[in-house]
């Protein structure tokens, strides 16, 4: 990243988003560690099982395994904070879906407060953006010292100069 901001912007996003995947692991052990093999099968629950036990695996709720692929980088700071952007929308979208599907208190709460970072992470990647485009909008100036070969030679009396005419 072009600037410290947002350098230290994404640090702070990427280290938080770390700990909401230990939260939503929490709650899928919390919800299943009691489970017995008659409400693992009622719930549908069943194909997990057989792959994971009540192990807490990383996977969309379709059964597809977390992999690099969902991680997006084009190599262009606007471009990928924009994407970032796009990524939090989707996680809120997600949770609002989530929220719809249980009123169970021990989900909603943290449910509600992982959909609430979410929002704070897109305002944030936002003002990352401002500084960034700030930055590659600004004229830069970078001054590189002249290498002894190149500067000029000091002026000498005429009399006292090395090469004559």
């Amino acid at each position: 990243m072009v600037t410290p901001q947002a350098k230290a912007t994404l640090n702070d996003i990427g280290t938080e988003e770390l700990a909401h995947l230990e939260m939503i692991g929490s709650i899928v052990h919390q919800l299943s560690e009691d489970a017995d093999i008659d409400e693992i099968k009622k719930h549908g629950f069943d194909s997990y099982y057989v792959d994971h036990g009540l192990g807490v695996y990383p996977s969309s709720a379709a059964g597809v395994p977390f992999t690099a692929a969902y991680l997006q980088s084009k190599g262009d700071p606007i471009t990928d904070l924009y994407e970032d952007m796009a990524a939090e929308q989707k996680a809120r979208s997600t949770y609002d879906y989530i929220l719809s599907l249980t009123d169970d208190p021990d989900v909603v709460g943290p449910i509600r407060f992982l959909r609430e970072r979410e929002v704070v992470h897109l305002q944030r990647f936002g003002e990352a953006l401002r500084y960034v485009q700030d930055y590659m909008d600004s004229e830069r100036c970078f001054i590189i010292p002249k290498p002894d070969c190149m500067k000029p030679m000091p002026k000498k009396n005429k009399n006292c100069c090395k090469f004559k005419n």
